[in-house]
């Protein structure tokens, strides 16, 4: 069995990273009766003797767990609120690390000042994190691109994973900011971490913020009745038109447990039993044919908060439907009007082979390949379903509708940028200077033109000629 390390960068980064060390702790309740300290929880957690300050091996009684991860951010808030919690025993101090003064929503302040600052204490707490690993197979950064830390900060520890730890995979999900973003430099921070993003990681899982909101509003909706006042603040607190809170979840909490399903999702079959076990290394293998083009687009079904875990189970055939549906994807796009380079079903539950190929012979037809992968199908069945339901699906498509998502972020950059609006509070930072802000731009330019030529060949797409059928 092997480990993942969790990397929380920022803000939201630990936010994201708090729900899921908590569900995380739900499922493993629910499968492991016994309370053994199983290969399935090694995965995520160290069985910690404290009485003798040794890490236990694996088949024995749960001790005292704690979290394989690292949590980073530059100011005390988020990470204080965390230890104060009831997830505090989960960490120690030699995974954390903060400041007090944040990163004042300036990428370069996070990328370059901390960055410059905090180098050697990051790699020390990277290192300890994965000595304490059997088999370290992947590090989970989890971020967002809209303030500082994240964006700035979370992309330098990027890139000192892939100098430390470069055959160790690395799968980032980054939150993205929407257009009405209340952080006046999210475009800047977002279209300089991208580079970061395109040139250090193997895999990219956007997430945009607005997206979330739509869902928990829908989520809500069905669970209320689909009562027309109910409504999703900026804030994130689900609630009605006439004031009154239907939820206990904190702020964020609704829209960050979405995030955190579709990582326990996507490692289930790397953590759990099942016909179909899918190594977190073939996600890039598989789904990834050039490099830079390495961004998966995200979708869950069924979709549900922690207070709607007991929703209504869908049908497993329209369960496949709806992964393909815009409604459930964690980014606003079409995927089926676009190229697919690639796509992986992750099925969680009592589900067979035979109606995971059924699924896809059905939906295939709908789903425009590109003319040399058109068999480009990865699919992992995992035995153990989610908490409340029977099962569960995650597809991860490589498809060049995230393309317009690019551009639109393209168009909030350059409308700062052409006036020079907010550019010496970057340009004041040491290391900084206006090449910067070309040499990103420049790489998002090439992304675009380079997801627009395999765009190009959807006009030329023909069918492979239908077989002979060998049976009635």
């Amino acid at each position: 069995m092997t480990q993942s390390v969790v990397v929380q960068v920022g803000q939201c980064g630990n936010q994201v990273g708090c729900r899921f060390w908590d569900l995380a702790l739900r499922e493993y309740a629910s499968v492991n009766k016994r309370g053994l300290y199983d290969e399935a929880t090694s995965s995520f957690f160290r069985n910690v003797d404290t009485r003798k300050g040794a890490t236990c091996s694996v088949g024995g009684q749960i001790q005292h767990l704690k979290a394989r991860a690292v949590l980073v951010d530059m100011e005390e808030g988020v990470i204080g609120q965390i230890l104060q919690g009831p997830l505090r025993e989960l960490f120690d101090s030699a995974q954390l690390l903060t400041d007090v003064s944040g990163s004042g929503n300036n990428w370069a302040t996070g990328h370059m000042t901390y960055g410059s600052v905090y180098r050697e204490l990051i790699v020390d707490k990277l290192r300890k994190a994965a000595e304490l690993c059997d088999c370290l197979q992947c590090f989970f950064l989890i971020h967002s691109l809209g303030g500082g830390t994240g964006s700035g900060l979370g992309t330098r520890v990027l890139g000192l994973l892939e100098e430390e730890f470069p055959g160790v995979s690395r799968i980032v999900t980054s939150m993205y900011p929407s257009a009405e973003d209340d952080v006046i430099t999210s475009p800047y921070n977002s279209v300089l971490a991208m580079r970061e993003l395109t040139e250090h990681a193997d895999c990219v899982l956007p997430v945009e913020n607005q997206s979330l909101i739509d869902i928990v509003q829908k989520i809500q909706a069905v669970a209320h009745g689909s009562k027309p006042e109910l409504m999703v603040r900026r804030d994130g607190t689900v609630s009605s038109g006439q004031g009154g809170v239907h939820e206990v979840e904190k702020p964020f909490d609704a829209m960050n447990n979405i995030v955190a399903n579709l990582l326990l999702n996507m490692t289930s079959s790397a953590r759990f039993e099942g016909s179909l076990n899918v190594d977190l290394n073939e996600i890039a293998m598989n789904l990834v044919p050039f490099p830079r083009l390495h961004y998966l687009v995200p979708s869950l079904t069924p979709l549900y908060t922690l207070a709607d875990v007991n929703a209504v189970p869908r049908r497993l055939d329209q369960m496949f439907s709806d992964a393909f549906s815009k409604d459930n994807q964690l980014i606003r796009a079409d995927p089926k009007q676009s190229m697919y380079l690639a796509c992986a079903l992750m099925v969680r539950g009592n589900v067979h082979v035979s109606d995971l190929r059924r699924n896809i012979e059905r939906l295939r037809p709908s789903l425009p390949f590109v003319s040399w992968n058109q068999e480009g199908w990865k699919t992992g069945l995992c035995s153990v379903p989610p908490v409340g339901h029977s099962h569960s699906l995650l597809a991860l498509a490589n498809n060049t509708c995230v393309k317009l998502n690019f551009m639109e972020l393209k168009e909030r950059f350059i409308k700062l940028y052409r006036k020079k609006a907010h550019l010496h509070h970057f340009l004041h930072v040491e290391g900084m200077d206006v090449g910067c802000f070309t040499e990103a731009a420049s790489s998002l330019n090439s992304l675009i033109e380079e997801y627009d030529c395999l765009d190009a060949t959807k006009a030329r797409l023909t069918r492979d000629p239908p077989r002979l059928r060998i049976a009635a």
